[in-house]
């Protein structure tokens, strides 16, 4: 069984999504403290489904192609393409990264980790958008050193957000109750207090068991440092709309126990992660937005 020290160095060291690569030094340069690298990571990119509405920018079919940017490296080279000044300067919107959730967490676990503050990647679904339902969403789980635990971020949420969804939280530190991670989603639906129809991506009418489960591989995956892309599927991920056998639902039920718990349960997830296909991410993954398999590491 793996200590808090064990746990804490794996989290504070980068994965194949998170390594700035050449931009290593430029990650050197940045603060150590969330709040500040939060700022950074808001002044470099922007959600693309709400570009023209909440920032007055329109995407231009040219730049589409940014949000399928899945290594933090490529994503510097297209932050950096669009405007050279230091990262700690704030870009215009219209010159900034396009991108989803996904991309903000990336560029924020990236930059912690960096500086040696344990961070991961947490897939699940967050209550502050829709009320009533819960979206498909990803944040950041970093380690608050002072306080001995484990805190949400997001990222995403600059005072934009914040004043068009009326967040009254602290973006730092998001209420359990406010973000579940897939296990606890899970969790809950199978203690009948919620209904799956309520958890995915809502007015996409994307939603139901099916995601759910998408969404714990996802999670296991980014507790074991390989945070894709949103639409990326693989392994055991059922397609749209797919009913569950029993032996899935058991199986799902393992990964949602695990990754509640990540820290109980390191050893098993790092185990699980290694040995079976249905969860570890291949060399190719399904874009199933572009409706290609891509390799990974292009």
């Amino acid at each position: 069984m793996a200590n808090q020290e064990q746990i804490l160095d794996f989290y504070s060291r980068p994965g194949m999504m998170t390594s700035p690569g050449k931009y290593a030094e430029l990650f050197q340069r940045l603060p150590n403290d969330v709040e500040r690298l939060v700022r950074i990571v808001q002044g470099l990119a922007l959600h693309e489904f709400v570009a023209l509405p909440f920032y007055g920018v329109t995407v231009s079919e040219q730049r589409q192609s940014e949000s399928h940017i899945r290594p933090v490296e490529q994503m510097l080279d297209r932050i950096l393409a669009l405007d050279d000044r230091p990262l700690t300067i704030p870009r215009p919107p219209e010159r900034r990264l396009l991108g989803v959730c996904r991309h903000f967490m990336v560029l924020l676990l990236a930059m912690l980790r960096a500086r040696q503050i344990p961070a991961r990647g947490r897939c699940g679904f967050g209550a502050y958008f829709n009320p009533g339902f819960f979206e498909d969403h990803v944040v950041c789980e970093y380690w608050n050193a002072s306080e001995g635990r484990w805190a949400l971020a997001d990222p995403q949420f600059d005072e934009v957000w914040t004043q068009r969804l009326g967040i009254r939280h602290d973006i730092l530190d998001v209420p359990r109750d406010q973000f579940y991670v897939a296990g606890d989603a899970w969790a809950r639906w199978r203690a009948g207090k919620a209904d799956p129809q309520n958890f995915g991506i809502i007015q996409g009418n994307l939603r139901g068991l099916w995601f759910l489960a998408a969404n714990l591989v996802h999670d296991v995956a980014m507790l074991n440092k390989l945070e894709l892309l949103r639409w990326d599927t693989w392994g055991a991920m059922p397609p749209p709309d797919q009913s569950l056998s029993e032996d899935e639902l058991i199986f799902f039920d393992e990964l949602g126990a695990l990754t509640r718990e990540p820290d109980n349960s390191f050893a098993s997830l790092r185990e699980l992660y290694e040995r079976d296909d249905r969860v570890r991410v291949p060399g190719t993954v399904f874009n199933s937005l572009l409706k290609r398999s891509e390799a990974v590491a292009a």
